[in-house]
């Protein structure tokens, strides 16, 4: 794109963004079961929206400055610290960063010259990408593979000297568990060990989902030894994205995650979170939908998610060739194929206007799918089970992906860095996947079934080539 010699004025602009987003997944109705979270309330998107676009140009740099700032973010952390235990927050941009700052927190704190974090296998990617910025060693423990989650005894067996942080998942986000809190909590205490719970996904859904009735276990900050938590109000908070909070036990512990620098001539230098300069629009978000719904309106939402995750979970199990993954405690359901490809099934159900997500296989877990039920599924549940039993039925029908011969030891052999972008597209578009401009939307199947049969540093190299070769240069 060009930078328009003359202005264009703001209706031809957002007719433009309109076009842009026909190709785009829908953010309402509840037919795409990842990435967005629909209360199925557009009052409450609306205020929420009012309040983003009130706040958006207030910087949260100086919050001296911009005392709303403070305001805001001490009633938001506040709420949730309420929920949650107890503790001293951060609001931050999502869970990513509320992950790097426990991360930071811990190292800091531990002084260990050679770090390490002890994670189960489905702890979120989010903590390994931590470990990478932060200069720490990641430790991963297998899980149980009939119930999906950590056994304490691992943990306990992975912790030395150097361990400065112990994570579990309050659920894990791949299959929907929740790892032994408790148990895994009294281990790391036992060593001397923080513990971060994850609970980015369940933080502000559990405890809702406990008032509707479900036997959710001890996971906040309540529970002994745990000393850090993160909790993402952009997912089961409602708000829109960009919020999420970590609390710390210990103020001390909390005081390790900020970043202050003193060395050069300019304004002070003092930031809570990972960015310095962000705007206050997702802030203010937050704070509206929570307000907005209230302790109310979430244990509403709580009671509608736990009936629509039971009957999805409940209605797949029933379907031929099908099998859910574990034993969901929340909101997140997985499921298997017996004789059906999951990849193809997926392609199935997108061509009728749904979208599940692929999750390869690792560690012994198979390949399956992946369904976020949020507070706006249960008016479409049978709706979703029709297509999912549908696409199923035409996965088997078409048979599994067949991968020509030779093509995955050709692109495991491959040296990427090697290869510039036109190439690596040329390839990609001679098995079917073109992702050249104009070619629009490519079935995913090929490409997940070449990435499932890859060791997660291939997946990796080709995954980097994938998004360089999307946005080009």
């Amino acid at each position: 794109m060009n930078l328009p010699l003359i202005g264009r004025p703001a209706e031809d602009l957002l007719a433009e963004v309109s076009r842009l987003k026909q190709h785009d997944l829908p953010v309402r109705g509840g037919q795409v079961t990842a990435y967005v979270y629909d209360t199925g309330r557009a009052e409450v998107n609306d205020a929420a929206a009012r309040a983003y676009f009130e706040m958006l140009e207030v910087n949260c740099l100086d919050p001296t400055a911009f005392p709303s700032v403070v305001e805001m973010e001490r009633q938001v952390v506040g709420a949730v610290a309420d929920v949650l235990g107890g503790g001293h927050g951060i609001f931050t941009s999502g869970g990513t960063e509320s992950i790097m700052l426990a991360v930071k927190a811990a190292r800091d704190m531990g002084g260990r010259a050679r770090p390490k974090l002890v994670v189960p296998v489905t702890a979120h990617p989010a903590f390994h990408k931590a470990a990478h910025y932060l200069g720490v060693e990641v430790v991963a423990v297998p899980v149980d593979l009939e119930t999906y989650r950590v056994r304490a005894e691992d943990v306990e067996g992975a912790v030395d000297e150097d361990t400065i942080l112990v994570v579990a998942s309050a659920p894990s986000y791949p299959q929907g568990v929740i790892d032994p809190i408790e148990q895994v909590a009294a281990v790391a205490s036992a060593a001397g060990v923080p513990c971060h719970v994850d609970a980015c996904v369940g933080g502000w859904l559990l405890p809702w989902l406990r008032a509707a009735g479900a036997a959710v276990p001890p996971f906040d900050l309540s529970v002994p030894g745990v000393t850090s938590i993160s909790c993402d109000l952009h997912k089961y908070g409602y708000a829109p994205k960009g919020a999420s909070v970590v609390l710390f036990a210990d103020p001390a512990m909390r005081r390790k995650a900020y970043f202050a620098s003193a060395a050069w001539p300019g304004y002070t230098i003092i930031n809570a979170t990972v960015q310095s300069s962000r705007s206050a629009g997702p802030l203010g978000g937050a704070w509206a939908t929570l307000q907005a719904l209230g302790r109310q309106g979430y244990e509403e939402l709580g009671r509608v998610t736990l009936e629509a995750t039971t009957r999805l979970r409940d209605g797949i199990a029933a379907i031929p060739g099908l099998r859910v993954l574990g034993e969901p405690e929340s909101s997140l359901v997985a499921f298997a194929g017996d004789g059906i490809d999951v990849f193809v099934l997926a392609d199935e159900a997108r061509g009728r206007g749904w979208f599940l997500q692929p999750q390869l296989s690792y560690a012994g877990i198979p390949a399956n799918l992946h369904i976020t039920v949020t507070g706006v599924t249960l008016a479409g549940v049978d709706a979703m089970l029709k297509v999912i039993a549908d696409s199923a039925a035409a996965a088997a029908e078409r048979g599994p992906v067949v991968l020509p011969d030779g093509l995955v030891e050709l692109v495991a052999g491959l040296d990427l860095e090697a290869l510039d972008d036109a190439t690596f597209a040329e390839l990609a578009a001679s098995v079917g996947v073109d992702l050249r401009p104009g070619s629009g939307q490519p079935e995913m199947a090929m490409v997940n079934a070449v990435l499932d049969a890859l060791p997660p540093a291939g997946r990796e190299a080709v995954l980097v080539r994938f998004l360089s070769v999307i946005y080009g240069s």
